[in-house]
């Protein structure tokens, strides 16, 4: 039982949680990161939500459900429109709203590859019936970038930064450079054992690569909003980092010695250390081992 929920979680990263707990009431809380940079924690990825001069700009959006209650709770921070809204990365809890916000005041920003899953995953949808063809259009972003973008509003220069083959083959994260806030995305699971979506374009080499992509980025100073987790910062960052780093070492040794996935899964004192800390309902101590082997024995 607890195998096939698992499978069904990593297809649908979230959105296959139980009955009870889909239909238990979300709050969607509202924290001020600075004047103009808010977080938004509900169910799913944390929002971003940067209030400019005349507009808003929207980071990730959640569920489908869950678009009324995220509306309501920008309205409490800004009435000004909500004009660009930037998808970290493909997962729908992150992206399940699109259709809900993408209207004729709201253009759908992400890396191509994002849009590229997107389609895919529609595709899938209409062929069962799933969604309709208005829903699957406006689902997809209106513009995608390869690399980097920029946006400017006022003093406020908004950096999307694509940063390769991490938790996906498209996850961005956006830096507000006047408001020094780095959104991440789920290239950053604060407090957490991340989880890296091997099927689709995600490895161990790339996630890590991605969060020193962010520490660079930061100083002392910076506020971090992970895709999942509580506010973060360098510190907590580099401390993170320094926790995969030693679980890619070990795992490492342990794929030299000739050790088998079953021998690295069943070793506990690989991550023994962090377990405590990072071990969490989705992604446990054992299953951040199956990743790291799966992702580094072909290296």
């Amino acid at each position: 039982m607890k195998t096939v929920k698992f499978q069904f979680l990593m297809l649908f990263l979230f959105v296959g949680v139980s009955v009870t707990a889909q239909s238990k009431e979300v709050i969607i809380q509202v924290q001020k990161v600075t004047p103009q940079v808010y977080m938004l924690v509900g169910q799913g990825g944390n929002i971003g939500v940067f209030v400019g001069e005349d507009n808003v700009l929207m980071i990730d959006d959640q569920f489908s459900r869950l678009s009324p209650k995220i509306k309501a709770a920008i309205e409490t921070i800004t009435t000004k429109p909500i004009a660009y809204l930037i998808n970290t990365h493909m997962h729908g809890d992150h992206t399940g709203g699109n259709a809900n916000f993408n209207d004729a005041t709201t253009m759908v920003i992400a890396h191509h590859k994002v849009r590229e899953r997107l389609e895919q995953q529609n595709t899938e949808a209409l062929s069962a019936k799933k969604i309709d063809s208005l829903t699957a259009k406006n689902m997809l972003p209106e513009l995608t970038f390869s690399d980097n973008m920029l946006l400017y509003d006022g003093n406020e220069t908004i950096m999307a930064i694509h940063v390769h083959n991490a938790h996906t083959d498209g996850d961005s994260q956006i830096y507000f450079s006047d408001n020094n806030v780095l959104h991440m995305g789920d290239t950053y699971f604060a407090g957490k054992y991340p989880y890296i979506d091997l099927s689709r374009g995600g490895s161990v080499d790339g996630y890590i690569a991605a969060l020193k992509n962010g520490a660079m980025l930061a100083n002392a100073d910076t506020k971090i909003i992970p895709g999942h987790g509580e506010l973060s910062n360098k510190k907590e960052l580099l401390e993170y980092i320094k926790t995969l780093e030693t679980i890619y070492s070990s795992v490492m040794k342990e794929i030299k010695a000739g050790k088998s996935l079953e021998e690295v899964v069943a070793n506990k004192a690989i991550t023994a250390p962090f377990d405590a800390t990072y071990d969490w309902s989705f992604i446990s101590a054992e299953k951040i081992r199956t990743t790291f082997y799966k992702s580094l024995k072909n290296k």
